[in-house]
């Protein structure tokens, strides 16, 4: 079924379900390019925590009607993970955040990995990924060997990985889409790679998640870990964790609690209203299309809007590529990307140009997003990058505020240098 058969919800449907576009800044609706960062929530999202903790609020695995509602909505925020995930709802566990997650994972693999073996990262990982096994082989003596990034295309150097892979791997932590550049990687054919030479799999897929349908069957990984706020939900992190490993870990917890997968990896009490809004966040994106059943209408639902999400990138890159003093990083349109976006502007600090944008009602990104290696690589560790991030609530009108934008502080920055020129000090 092509993109043009299914049924979707048009943009100005999507945009009615988001209060936070109704805000304005200086006198212009304000328009979020920020989504990377952590996106917009619609109301069904916020509806449902607050359902929760008004009327269904109590601790897990007691005998009184609030205690077993609990329970309930809690597998059921498993099963709808598991329709995102595409596994079971007993692989899905949750946390904090994903560095958290990460970080109580990769304790418990470190436990089994020992002084020599090796750990394989890339240049384009967030560091919440990279740095989570940096400390790791601290403490138990491993290896950790970096794959480069191509920095003219913004993409993985995939000799660097092969030629990385060794018998002394034991686990590759991998991006599936850079938060800063937009690149999306070939999971799958990573994870062959590594899975080759007996090594683990961990995908880090905060920004993917948020534009490509998850699949972890697809992708062949044994982990993967995301944050709901990056797709429409509150602030929770999210894992896949294939059943057999999870239960094979020394994990990190305490006596009484559960053994069995996937609660043997979430300590202490939950943040049982995340858990119901990262769920509400999965059936808001499902009631975007059509289909027979949740997966099916977020398979729809994710085609579609990755082809909106093309165009506008589309528009963006065409529209900044035409000014003169801005640069683009990352891959070109038409390659596997998300609709995320980084740039400079001549030598201009880039929390100015935020700054500057802000003015016009546009909201986005400035810094190393925390990829700080890509950032490093380019060369713009002190000026920074500008982010811009479309979502499914942005218009072709908004992609146009921020290009016009763009070109406005370059005009602006240009006059100013001529008046400057004109009248020496």
């Amino acid at each position: 079924m092509t993109t043009q058969n299914i049924k979707v919800a048009s943009t100005s449907e999507i945009r009615s379900h988001f209060p936070a576009l109704e805000r304005k800044h200086n006198g212009h609706p304000v328009a979020y390019f920020d989504g990377p960062g952590g996106t917009q929530v619609p109301r069904a999202v916020a509806d449902a925590m607050s359902d929760y903790l008004f009327h269904h609020n109590a601790n897990t695995h007691w005998a009184y009607p609030t205690s077993a509602e609990t329970d309930e909505l809690i597998a059921r925020a498993r099963a709808a993970m598991a329709d995102f995930f595409n596994c079971e709802p007993d692989e899905v566990s949750f946390g904090a955040n994903m560095t958290t997650i990460t970080l109580h994972v990769g304790r418990a693999l470190g436990r089994r990995f020992n002084p020599g073996d090796e750990i394989i990262v890339t240049e384009l990982d967030h560091h919440a990924n990279s740095d989570t096994w940096r400390e790791l082989a601290k403490d138990r003596g491993l290896t950790v060997r970096t794959v480069r990034m191509l920095t003219e295309t913004g993409q993985l150097d995939w000799d660097d990985l092969e030629s990385a892979i060794n018998r002394n791997t034991k686990l590759l932590a991998i991006g599936a889409a850079s938060n800063a550049l937009g690149t999306i990687n070939d999971i799958q054919q990573a994870a062959r790679m590594a899975h080759d030479a007996g090594a683990l799999v961990f995908v880090d897929a905060v920004h993917y998640a948020a534009h490509s349908l998850v699949d972890v069957r697809e992708l062949e990984c044994d982990f993967l870990a995301c944050s709901a706020y990056k797709f429409y939900g509150p602030h929770i992190g999210v894992f896949y964790g294939r059943r057999d490993l999870v239960e094979s870990l020394d994990v990190p917890k305490l006596e009484p609690a559960p053994g069995e997968s996937p609660e043997r990896l979430e300590t202490g009490t939950q943040n049982h209203e995340g858990m119901i809004g990262a769920a509400a966040a999965v059936n808001f994106l499902a009631s975007l299309a059509e289909g027979s059943t949740r997966r099916e209408r977020l398979r729809n639902s994710f085609a579609a809007l990755h082809s909106r999400g093309s165009d506008l990138l589309k528009q963006m890159w065409e529209g900044l590529r035409s000014i003169e003093g801005v640069t683009l990083y990352g891959p070109a349109p038409n390659t596997p990307r998300t609709p995320t976006l980084s740039l400079t502007i001549k030598d201009i600090p880039s929390i100015e140009v935020t700054q500057k944008l802000v003015e016009r009602g546009v909201f986005a990104s400035h810094g190393d997003f925390y990829a700080q290696t890509v950032v490093e690589r380019l060369g713009k560790v002190e000026q920074g990058l500008l982010r811009a991030g479309c979502a499914c609530y942005t218009t072709d009108e908004e992609v146009e505020r921020l290009v016009e934008g763009v070109r406005e502080i370059l005009a602006t920055a240009r006059g100013n240098a001529t008046t400057r020129n004109r009248n020496p000090i």
